[in-house]
C-alpha cells in the first residue's frame, strides 16, 4: 500500500454519525467553559473594546459616557461579550475537532496540503481584527463624532476644559436664539454591537487570500484566471463591503482598500505556487506543453 493512503478504512454510516457527534459534544463542551471563563472579566474586556470611542470623544473634549438605555441592557452586554470571548478562547478547540473528524478521509498529501491553511486562518482573523481595532475604529469614530453640533451650554463647558479644541459651531452669535446641541450619548450594547461587527468583518475578509491560495493550490482557480476577473473581483469586494460595514461611505472604502490588496497579494501567491507545480512536472516529464501554449492564449 503506498503512503499517499486513506488512513482509516471505511466506516458504516453509524459510525461516523457517532464520530460526528464526538467532536460536536467536545466543541460544545469547549465553547461552554470559555463562556464561563470570560463572563468575570466582561466588564474589562469591554473597557478594552471602547477605547476607540473614548479616544475620539476626548479629543473632542468629551467626557465618555455610554449610556444603559434598559435596566437588563449591562446583563446582556456582559452576555454578548461571553459569547463573543467564549467563540475566540474555543476556536482552536473547535477547529480541532473539525480537523479529527476530517482526516481520517483525506490522503496525505492532501493533510498535508490543508494542515498549513488551517493554520493560517486563525492568523489572518487575528489580523483582520487588530486591524480593526486599531485603524478602522478610531478612523470610523472620529469621523462618526464629526456630525456633532454642541449647544450653547455644552459647548461652553467643552471649551472650558483643560486642553479642550472642540469646535463651537452649535454656539450662537449675540442676540441670536441659542443653536440645539446635538452630541453623541451612545448606548452600551448598540456600540459593543457596531464595534463587533466591524472586528468580525474585517476579520473574516482577511480570509480572502487563504481561501483563494487553497482554491489555487487545489487547482480550482488559476493566476490568469483572477487576474482576468480582477474588475469583477473589485465589484464583488465592494458590494462585500456595503454589505458587511456600517451603511457609511468611509467604512466601506477602508474595508475595501484592506481587502483589495490581499487580492493581489493571492493572486502573487498562486503564480508562485504555479511555477512550482510547473518546475516539478518538468523534473518529472510530465508537464504538457499543448496545455501550456493553449494556457497563454487563454
Amino acid at each position: 500500500m503506498s503512503e499517499d493512503t486513506i488512513n482509516d478504512t471505511s466506516a458504516p454510516l453509524v459510525e461516523h454519525l457517532a464520530e460526528l457527534r464526538r467532536r460536536l459534544i467536545w466543541a460544545v463542551t469547549a465553547f461552554v467553559v470559555a463562556m464561563f471563563a470570560v463572563y468575570p472579566f466582561a466588564m474589562q474586556v469591554f473597557n478594552f473594546l471602547s477605547r476607540p470611542i473614548c479616544r475620539a470623544l476626548a479629543d473632542s473634549g468629551q467626557n465618555c459616557l455610554l449610556q444603559l438605555i434598559s435596566p437588563q441592557e449591562g446583563f446582556f452586554v456582559a452576555i454578548n461579550i461571553s459569547l463573543f470571548g467564549g467563540l475566540c478562547l474555543a476556536f482552536p478547540v473547535i477547529a480541532f475537532q473539525l480537523w479529527r473528524f476530517v482526516a481520517p478521509g483525506l490522503y496525505k498529501s492532501e493533510k498535508n496540503a490543508l494542515l498549513p491553511f488551517l493554520i493560517a486562518s486563525p492568523g489572518m482573523f487575528f489580523l483582520g481584527a487588530v486591524f480593526a481595532y486599531y485603524i478602522v475604529l478610531p478612523m470610523a469614530f472620529g469621523f462618526f463624532l464629526t456630525f456633532q453640533q454642541m449647544g450653547q451650554e455644552t459647548a461652553t463647558l467643552a471649551a472650558n476644559a483643560p486642553g479642550s479644541e472642540v469646535a463651537t459651531q452649535g454656539v450662537a452669535a449675540a442676540g441670536e436664539a441659542p443653536l440645539p446641541g446635538i452630541v453623541f450619548q451612545g448606548s452600551a450594547q448598540e456600540y459593543l454591537g457596531l464595534t463587533m461587527k466591524f472586528v468580525l468583518a474585517f476579520g473574516l475578509c482577511f480570509q480572502l487570500p487563504v481561501l483563494l491560495v487553497l482554491l489555487g493550490k487545489a487547482g480550482v482557480v488559476s493566476s490568469k484566471g483572477l487576474s482576468a476577473m480582477r474588475k469583477y473581483a473589485v465589484v464583488g469586494i465592494l458590494i462585500l463591503a456595503a454589505v458587511a460595514t456600517p451603511p457609511d461611505v468611509m467604512s466601506q472604502i477602508i474595508l475595501f482598500a484592506a481587502v483589495y490588496p490581499l487580492y493581489e497579494i493571492s493572486v502573487f501567491l498562486i503564480r508562485g505556487i504555479e511555477k512550482r507545480r510547473e518546475a516539478r512536472l518538468r523534473a518529472e516529464g510530465l508537464w504538457d506543453e499543448d496545455d501550456d501554449a493553449e494556457g497563454e492564449r487563454g
